[in-house]
């Protein structure tokens, strides 16, 4: 009676517990605007919508650089912002989430907000120029950004051929052209990056952030968000009211002189009726390449698996049988002098 009593009691704390599991990143998080009054809606919705930064890599380099190595925006002392905490995995393959001073409202539109200037002098007081070589040359190996939004990643999409668009999970910090007015990397998205031995860094970004919201509760749940980069320059920053995405002078690095850069981001939310929140990596993994099946490598590896396996196996039944060998002797020992007495 008391072990049916026990199972009872374990089997209850069991249940009790699964109610209270909860693992970050399966459970979608619900968005309202702040002007939707509260008793509009049923659930618990949240109107700030948080960005992080992630690790900065390359196709073109093996050297992976956190997001403060690079000179670029961080938040401020006064502003009350909380590291993520990576799990296992995100640790493993080398990322390192941040937060960022990037505030963004749920459906609101920002046309053009300044985050910070970073000033660099020629008189190299503060290793300025130093900061300005390290950005123009990851700029040359064409080094990506990584952001997150809603634990989706932060995507830029661009057109390969006439069909189809491929959305790439980051975006480039700048980009090249050559001696001969080659066009490097992403400067072939722009025809204003027309000189020739110039890096241009992307110092402007525009979020489109697309969500489906539900008809019954007017809970709103973040699809996608694809990155504009840009290269523009605000000239007087003081006076600074829009930005212009249109401009006619992007921002090309200029080394030994006074030289600033201003970094700022825009962003607008867009409805999305028929894109369900289970589905919101279709467009990613649709837009990737459809490869052919590596059968032979497949294969390869399937028959190195079974062939350790199989030495394995055999080294565990050698050492097994002289084991069993022995312990029979003994049984056979002890028996017979057991007999003896």
């Amino acid at each position: 009676m008391m072990s049916k009593f026990y199972l009872f009691i374990v089997i209850f704390a069991v249940v009790n517990l699964s109610h209270q599991l909860y693992l970050p990143g399966l459970a979608p998080v619900v968005y309202c605007s702040a002007s939707l009054p509260s008793d509009n809606h049923n659930t618990i919705c949240k109107n700030e919508v948080k960005l992080y930064v992630n690790r900065l890599d390359s196709e073109e380099s093996f050297l992976p650089y956190e997001y403060h190595h690079f000179d670029f925006c961080e938040p401020e002392d006064d502003m009350k912002v909380v590291d993520p905490v990576e799990n296992l995995g995100q640790v493993v393959f080398g990322e390192r989430i941040r937060a960022s001073p990037y505030n963004i409202s749920f459906g609101n539109k920002e046309s053009c907000r300044k985050v910070c200037t970073k000033q660099y002098t020629k008189n190299d007081k503060d290793n300025n120029q130093k900061k300005l070589k390290f950005l123009k040359k990851n700029i040359g190996l064409n080094y990506q950004q990584h952001w997150i939004i809603d634990n989706m990643p932060v995507t830029w999409c661009y057109p390969v051929d006439e069909k189809q668009n491929y959305c790439s999970t980051g975006f480039p910090i700048g980009c090249y052209v050559d001696k001969n007015l080659e066009k490097k990397n992403a400067c072939v998205i722009d025809p204003l990056f027309n000189t020739k031995d110039t890096y241009y860094v992307f110092n402007h970004l525009h979020l489109i952030i697309t969500y489906y919201e539900q008809q019954e509760d007017k809970a709103s749940y973040i699809i996608s968000i694809n990155a504009q980069p840009r290269s523009i320059d605000h000239g007087n920053t003081a006076t600074m009211t829009t930005c212009n995405l249109d401009s006619i002078h992007p921002m090309a690095i200029q080394l030994n002189t006074d030289f600033d850069i201003t970094y700022s981001f825009s962003y607008e939310f867009v409805e999305d009726k028929t894109t369900k929140w289970s589905s919101r990596w279709d467009y990613i993994l649709n837009s990737m390449p459809h490869t052919n099946i590596q059968w032979f490598s497949i294969m390869n590896s399937l028959v190195i698996v079974l062939f350790l396996s199989g030495m394995v196996a055999m080294i565990m039944l050698r050492t097994l049988h002289k084991d069993i060998i022995r312990y029979n002797q003994m049984d056979s020992v002890v028996g017979s002098s057991r007999r003896g007495r």
